[in-house]
């Protein structure tokens, strides 16, 4: 193999694995809610915590991203999906944290999600030691 080539391809190799791991460890937590048309819980969470939820810190570490609960994205093939709207997962690098079945209402909602925010807590510190 002439040298520059086998230069060029330790290079791309290097280039791909750095791409690789930079793109892992920098996807941010997000609170996915599973979601459908018509779905009364699912308008009372628009109108109660949708509004305010990204200017909360909990929304500012773990955005809301809402998915279609009949079309999941292929990124979340990871989490089983109910049958229950709305249906809240709380995913970080490629894994579940935990999730809030259906919506209790505002006040459980944020009890609930300070829960699972905990968990990610304990998840993140746990990953720390690891690696």
């Amino acid at each position: 193999m002439p040298r520059n080539l086998k230069f060029f391809s330790r290079f791309v190799l290097a280039a791909a694995m750095f791409i690789a791991a930079g793109a892992a460890s920098t996807r941010a937590a997000e609170l996915v809610m599973f979601e459908q048309a018509g779905c009364a819980w699912c308008e009372a969470f628009n109108r109660e915590i949708a509004p305010v939820y990204d200017k909360t810190d909990d929304g500012l570490r773990a955005p809301l991203r809402r998915v279609d609960i009949t079309q999941p994205p292929a990124d979340l093939s990871f989490v089983h999906v109910e049958r229950l709207t709305p249906l809240f997962v709380l995913v970080d690098q490629g894994r579940e944290i935990g999730r809030i079945r259906g919506y209790p209402g505002r006040d459980m909602f944020w009890t609930q999600l300070y829960i699972l925010m905990q968990k990610l807590d304990a998840d993140t510190n746990k990953q720390a030691r690891l690696d």
